[in-house]
């Protein structure tokens, strides 16, 4: 309830269908674009229909000739020795293990990506890549050359949706969200030298049976990624508005990790020298 007050608080009218998609449209989304999509719904103002109107809004102004993606990621299907936030006893870790529900790309819910991309996972038309925890969503022309041979290792590296999305020449939209949440930075992660790299763990099915399985990854530095997101908007082009209540950020992915090579590059030469 309270959340709703506020939602109702941060408008004089309620948000539709129709005036996202002209908000979106006014953001520089229009037909045809390929699109990877961070939103989220509280920050946008009491909406006629919550997540599913957003959803409506977004692929009304983009249509079949574009491409929506979202991030899917399911966190929980991780390797439970590494979880800090809470962690869990270690003699829980075997059990865990062996009992972790195996990965399915129709069931298996979306862990904090908030209300608008798990609504999107289930929308008709809509296809899901096979990375057992951090899959992506996709809807429209491209959708399967988006997810499609999402590989387990190195999970948003060459062989992800994110190098695709790059291939692709696609946009990235945060709206309402900042860029500590802009996954396509991960990107730029990989295409430097010298990350540290680690095993990771998750239940899938392979062969018709429940396995878990260890794969190589890398570790992740999403702490500097606000950081990097200020720097970004004052040397690149970025779109800044409204769609709803929500500031809205619309800006060419290659730029983002094109520039945030840069910036990683940086980080570890001033680790080195230190």
């Amino acid at each position: 309830m309270a959340t709703e007050r506020g939602a109702i608080a941060q408008c004089t009218e309620p948000r539709t269908r129709e005036s996202l998609g002209h908000d979106l449209w006014e953001l520089g989304i229009v037909a045809g674009t390929t699109v990877l999509v961070h939103a989220s719904l509280s920050s946008l103002g009491w909406v006629c229909g919550g997540p599913i109107a957003v959803i409506q809004a977004l692929m009304d102004v983009v249509t079949p000739a574009g491409t929506i993606v979202m991030p899917a990621m399911s966190g929980s299907n991780t390797d439970p020795a590494a979880w800090v936030d809470p962690p869990v006893p270690r003699d829980w870790i075997p059990v865990i293990r062996a009992t972790m529900p195996a990965y399915d790309p129709a069931t298996t819910p979306t862990l904090g990506m908030g209300v608008v991309a798990e609504v999107f996972r289930t929308f008709p038309g809509v296809i899901r890549s096979a990375h057992p925890n951090t899959s992506f969503t996709a809807w429209g022309r491209d959708a399967y050359a988006v997810v499609h041979g999402h590989q387990l290792e190195y999970c948003l590296g060459e062989h992800s949706p994110l190098a695709r999305l790059y291939d692709l020449d696609g946009q990235v939209a945060l709206i309402g969200v900042g860029y500590e949440h802009n996954t396509c930075f991960h990107l730029a992660e990989y295409r430097t030298r010298g990350a540290k790299e680690l095993f990771e763990g998750a239940a899938v099915m392979m062969n018709g049976r429940r396995e878990w399985v260890t794969y190589r990854d890398i570790v992740f530095h999403e702490e500097r990624f606000a950081g990097f997101g200020r720097l970004f908007e004052q040397e690149c082009v970025v779109t800044v508005g409204y769609v709803g209540s929500a500031q809205s950020h619309l800006f060419s992915l290659q730029d983002a990790v094109e520039f945030a090579m840069t910036q990683v590059e940086l980080a570890r030469e001033e680790v080195e020298t230190t």
